[in-house]
């Protein structure tokens, strides 16, 4: 396993994580994601720490706290070889303290996080949304506090805009609080968003990147085709319209190209889509995801190797879209192109 600096941040974290998303599986969403009990989860983690994965990552609105249970039965004994990380803000109840990111909410948050994780400190702890009914000098502050009392060892965000992220930035440096150092965000090969101003802000201001959903909401298995019906098994079934939309044509069109690749290299299709992320700017950590040993084993054969510039050229080209305004001027008309080069190659307009 390769690993990396966590962002600017001296945290060394495996370039493959696994998100906890499986464990615990309640109600509908989480439900049709997984549901690992404590034993199954012990026996992916043993797995994971064999491949070198140490990174594991929750959240506490996962079936409401029952993914942080079970994975803490599942790290029990061996707390100090793992990385912990999880998330909070996005609403636990019904009640106008159960969300957010108040000075209050992020205490409890925290506190609950680590009774259920049976630990007394979180590696990495993550504001799952941003809040814009509390001023980020009140939760940098409560942050700050949390690092201070030894609770917490290192700070993230997830699914913020530029604006939020850059804001959040600045005022940590003009009071002194900790800065962030990963910003856990939606990219894969049917998802290329991420580039136009998040990457290219977490290159400059050192934000690792940690994927979630890299396999585009489980349309980049393989088994969903062109001209086929959604597998049974598929879980896109139930939750398609939770996760970030694909049109049906850019799908396919990224798969017959990752098709052509797994004729070329004897990798699956998953197994390509991941080491694609592994190769680009930011990445700090894909979080991978399997209900069963088998989903694991697979995904764990994403690294130990690296496609060609070829094939990755290949990729870029079928999965590329047409940025959105303002970015589209610097895609597309030379002279924006010269005052500021793309961080990555630009992808074609398909």
């Amino acid at each position: 396993m390769e690993y990396r600096r966590l962002g600017a941040s001296g945290l060394k974290v495996p370039a493959l994580s696994f998100g906890a998303g499986t464990f615990g599986g309640q109600g509908p969403l989480f439900g049709a994601w997984g549901t690992t009990d404590a034993r199954e989860a012990r026996r992916l983690v043993d797995i994971c720490l064999d491949a070198g994965i140490t990174m594991f990552d929750t959240a506490d609105v996962y079936s409401g706290g029952a993914s942080e249970e079970v994975l803490g039965e599942a790290i029990k004994g061996r707390r100090d070889q793992v990385i912990v990380s999880t998330k909070t803000g996005l609403p636990m109840g019904d009640g106008p303290g159960d969300a957010g990111s108040s000075r209050s909410r992020l205490i409890t948050a925290c506190e609950d996080a680590l009774r259920r994780l049976g630990t007394d400190y979180i590696d990495l702890f993550q504001l799952h949304a941003f809040d814009a009914g509390t001023p980020i000098e009140e939760v940098l502050s409560a942050l700050d506090d949390l690092v201070r009392a030894g609770k917490v060892r290192y700070l993230g965000i997830s699914n913020f805009s530029g604006w939020q992220a850059m804001k959040s930035l600045s005022i940590a440096e003009r009071y002194g609080h900790p800065r962030y150092a990963a910003h856990q965000v939606y990219y894969s090969l049917v998802g290329r968003d991420y580039e136009w101003e998040l990457m290219p802000l977490g290159l400059d201001q050192g934000l690792g990147a940690l994927v979630w959903s890299p396999l585009g909401w489980g349309r980049l298995t393989g088994k969903v085709r062109r001209g086929r019906p959604l597998p049974a098994g598929s879980r896109l079934h139930r939750t398609a319209d939770h996760g970030p939309p694909v049109e049906d044509e850019h799908l396919y069109r990224v798969v017959d190209t990752l098709d052509e690749i797994a004729q070329e290299t004897g990798k699956s299709i998953p197994q390509i889509a991941l080491n694609w992320l592994l190769q680009r700017p930011t990445v700090s950590s894909v979080i991978i995801g399997a209900r069963d040993e088998d989903q694991l084993r697979q995904n764990l054969g994403a690294v130990g190797w690296t496609l060609t510039p070829g094939q990755m050229a290949k990729l870029d080209a079928a999965s590329g879209r047409t940025a959105p305004y303002p970015y589209f001027p610097y895609q597309r008309q030379e002279g924006f192109a010269r005052l500021n080069p793309p961080v990555v190659a630009p992808p074609s307009a398909a």
